[in-house]
C-alpha cells in the first residue's frame, strides 16, 4: 500500500464533499449534529469498551497516569461531549453573515463569510477532539481530515464510524469526514502536511514536539496552537486565600491539559507568608514537586532548586517551577520571556497592576483574579474549540466557530467598468 497515495484519496474525497456540504442549510447541519449526539449516547458503552483497550496498551508501554486521563472516556466525558453537541446546536451559525455596503460608483459588495474548505488535524490522545473537531467543522460546512494518536486508535474509530454514519443518513457523504489510521505512523502525518492543494489548513494540537514538528515541516498552511506554558503570579497585593485557591487549580486540577500553569511567581514581599501555606494546602490532596528559585527554596527546604531550563518547560505533570520577584515589571518580563502565548494570570487587589498586566503581557487569554484552567472553547461559550491559538494570524485563543470560516465577496454591478 502506498500511503502518501491513500491519505491524498482521502484528502481529494473530503474536498470534493466539501462542496456539497458548505452549500447545506444550518437545519441540515444541525440535524447530522443532533443525531451524532444521539448516537454516542445510545453507544456509550461500546464506546467505553474500546477506551479500556486503548488505556490498557497505553499503561502497556508506559504512558504515565497523568497522561491516561487524558484518554480516558467514561459516561461522564461521553455525556460532557454530547453536551457539548447540543450546545453547538444552540449557536448561531456564521455561514452567510457579514456586512454590506454600496460604493461611490454603485458597486453592491456584499462580505460574507464562507466555510475555510477542508480543515485537517493532527492530534495526540485526547479522543474527546476527534468529535470536538468533526462537529466544529460540519457547524461550519467544512470538510475534515482526522490523523490522531495511535494512543486511541480503537476509540477514534470508534467515534468515526459512528459520526460517518450519522452524516450519511442525512444524505451527505460521508467523506466530510476522513480519518488518517494512526498505523500509517509517521508517514501517514507526513503525508497530511504535505497536501498542498488538498488541504485548506492544517492544525496541529498536543505536545510542543508535535506542534514543532508540523509547524516546521507542513508544506500546507498551519495555525499553531496548544503549547502551554502558563504563568500565575501572585501581586504584593493579592488576597492569599483566593491566590491559594486559584493556584492549586491551575496547576493540580489537570496538570496534563494545556490550560494548566507551569510556572508561579510571587511578590517577594507576601512570598515568606505565601509559599509555606501554599505547600501546606496543596499537600493536603497532592504530591506536587517545586522547583524553585534561591528565594524560594530558603523559604521552602523541601524544594528543588531551579534551573534556566524548569522556567522554559512544559511539564504536564505535578511539578511547578517557582520564583519570586521583587515587581511587577519583574513578572512581567519573566513571563514575556518564556510563555508560549497561550494564558497568563495575576492575583491581584491593586488596579493599576491589574490593568498593566493586562495591557503588557503578550499572550492570547490574560486573567485577573481566575484560574488559566478556563482557557477552553466550551468555557468561552463556543460550545467547543478545535484548539487554542497561540498565534496571532486569522485567528487567537480558543477556536470557535467562527475562527474556522473566511470572507467571501460578493459583489453586483450594473456594467462599471474602470
Amino acid at each position: 500500500m502506498n500511503i502518501q497515495s491513500t491519505v491524498f484519496g482521502i484528502c481529494e474525497r473530503a474536498k470534493k464533499a466539501s462542496r456539497t456540504l458548505a452549500a447545506q442549510s444550518t437545519q441540515t447541519k444541525n440535524k447530522i449534529l443532533s443525531d451524532i449526539a444521539d448516537a454516542l449516547n445510545a453507544n456509550a458503552t461500546a464506546i467505553i469498551e474500546a477506551n479500556k483497550q486503548d488505556l490498557s496498551k497505553a499503561a502497556e508501554n508506559g504512558v504515565p497516569e497523568h497522561m491516561l486521563d487524558r484518554l480516558m472516556l467514561n459516561e461522564t466525558r461521553i455525556k460532557g461531549i454530547c453536551d457539548s453537541l447540543r450546545a453547538l446546536i444552540g449557536l448561531k451559525d456564521p455561514i452567510g453573515s457579514g456586512e454590506r455596503w454600496t460604493t461611490p460608483n454603485g458597486l453592491e459588495i456584499n462580505c460574507t463569510r464562507v466555510p475555510l474548505g477542508v480543515v485537517a488535524i493532527i492530534y495526540e490522545a485526547r479522543p474527546n477532539v476527534t468529535v470536538d473537531a468533526a462537529a466544529l467543522c460540519l457547524k461550519t460546512g467544512n470538510a475534515t481530515v482526522l490523523r490522531g494518536g495511535k494512543e486511541a486508535a480503537s476509540t477514534n474509530s470508534h467515534l468515526i464510524e459512528i459520526m460517518r454514519s450519522c452524516i450519511e443518513k442525512n444524505g451527505i457523504s460521508p467523506d466530510v469526514l476522513g480519518f488518517i489510521d494512526a498505523s500509517f505512523g509517521h508517514e501517514g502525518a507526513d503525508a497530511l502536511m504535505s497536501a498542498r492543494g488538498l488541504v485548506d489548513v492544517l492544525i496541529p494540537r498536543g505536545s510542543k514536539r508535535l506542534i514543532n514538528a508540523v509547524v516546521n515541516n507542513a508544506k500546507v498552511p498551519v495555525i499553531e496552537t496548544g503549547a502551554g506554558n502558563c504563568h500565575l503570579y501572585v501581586d504584593e497585593s493579592a488576597d492569599i486565600d483566593m491566590a491559594l485557591k486559584v493556584a492549586i487549580n491551575a496547576k493540580c486540577s489537570r496538570p496534563a491539559v494545556c490550560n494548566a500553569i507551569e510556572t508561579m511567581l510571587v511578590h517577594s514581599a507576601i512570598a515568606e507568608e505565601f509559599l509555606p501555606q501554599f505547600a501546606a494546602a496543596v499537600a493536603k490532596n497532592y504530591t506536587l514537586e517545586i522547583r524553585g528559585d534561591e528565594n524560594t527554596v530558603k523559604i521552602l527546604p523541601t524544594a528543588i532548586r531551579a534551573t534556566e531550563s524548569d522556567f522554559e518547560t512544559e511539564y504536564d505533570d505535578y511539578i511547578l517551577a517557582v520564583k519570586t520577584v521583587s515587581s511587577i515589571d519583574e513578572a512581567i518580563d519573566h513571563i514575556n520571556k518564556y510563555n508560549t502565548g497561550h494564558s497568563e494570570a495575576i492575583i491581584t487587589n491593586d488596579v493599576a497592576n491589574a490593568e498593566k498586566f493586562r495591557k503588557y503581557v503578550d499572550a492570547a487569554a490574560v486573567y485577573v483574579n481566575a484560574s488559566t484552567r478556563f482557557t477552553d472553547g466550551g468555557e468561552f461559550g463556543f460550545g467547543a474549540e478545535i484548539g487554542i491559538s497561540t498565534q496571532k494570524l486569522h485567528a487567537r485563543g480558543p477556536m470557535g466557530l467562527y475562527a474556522l470560516t473566511t470572507e467571501k465577496y460578493l459583489v453586483n454591478g450594473n456594467g462599471q467598468t474602470r
